[in-house]
C-alpha cells in the first residue's frame, strides 16, 4: 500500500496529514509527542510518499472552516487504525457533541466499562486523528483538563474555541 503525506497550516501550528486516495489515515500536530510513533506504525503497513490527495485537500479546507468557527462536524472520510478497544474508545469520542466535554469515566461508561477510565485515557493518547476524533473534549472528573498529546495549551484553546463558536448556534 502507498500512502501520501503533506503538511497543512492551522491557527495552532502545522499538522502532518497522511491519506490514501480515499481516506485520511492520520492528522497530527507536527510537534506532538506521538507523531514519530504513529508514523513508524504506518510505515510498517505502507510506503509513505509526499503528495496531496483529495482527502488531504478536503481536510485542509475543513480545518480552515473549523478554525474560523464555521464547521462543527468533519466530513473527510477517515480510516481508523487501532485495536478493538481503541476503536470503541475513539467512536465514543466522535459522539461527543461539538463544544461539550465529558470525563474519562463518562467515556469509559459509554463503551460499557466504567473501570476502564485509565485505559480510555491511554487510547485517547494513541488517537491518530487530532481534532477530527475529538479527544480534546475529554477532561478529568474534577473538571481539570488532563493530558493531551498535542499539548494542554492546545486542548484549552480548542475547548474555548468550540464553546465560543457554539454560543450562537441553534
Amino acid at each position: 500500500m502507498i500512502l501520501k503525506s503533506s503538511l497543512i497550516n492551522t491557527k495552532l501550528g502545522s499538522m502532518y496529514v497522511v491519506s490514501d486516495d480515499e481516506k485520511l489515515f492520520m492528522l497530527e500536530f507536527v510537534d506532538q509527542k506521538n507523531l514519530n510513533i504513529h508514523v513508524k506504525k504506518l510505515s510498517k503497513i505502507a510506503i509513505i510518499t509526499s503528495h496531496i490527495t483529495n482527502p488531504i485537500k478536503m481536510i485542509e479546507e475543513e480545518m480552515e472552516l473549523y478554525f474560523s468557527g464555521k464547521l462543527k462536524k468533519f466530513q473527510t472520510p477517515i480510516h481508523i487504525l487501532g485495536s478493538e478497544f481503541q476503536r470503541k474508545a475513539w467512536n465514543a469520542l466522535i459522539e461527543i457533541p461539538y463544544s461539550k466535554t465529558i470525563s474519562y469515566l463518562q467515556q469509559a461508561e459509554k463503551i460499557g466499562n466504567n473501570k476502564a477510565f485509565r485505559a480510555v485515557a491511554n487510547a485517547n493518547g494513541a488517537n491518530y486523528m487530532a481534532i477530527i476524533i475529538p479527544c480534546h473534549r475529554v477532561i478529568n472528573s474534577n473538571g481539570k483538563l488532563g493530558g493531551y498529546a498535542g499539548g494542554i495549551e492546545r486542548k484549552k484553546w480548542l475547548i474555548e474555541h468550540e464553546k465560543e463558536h457554539n454560543k450562537f448556534s441553534v
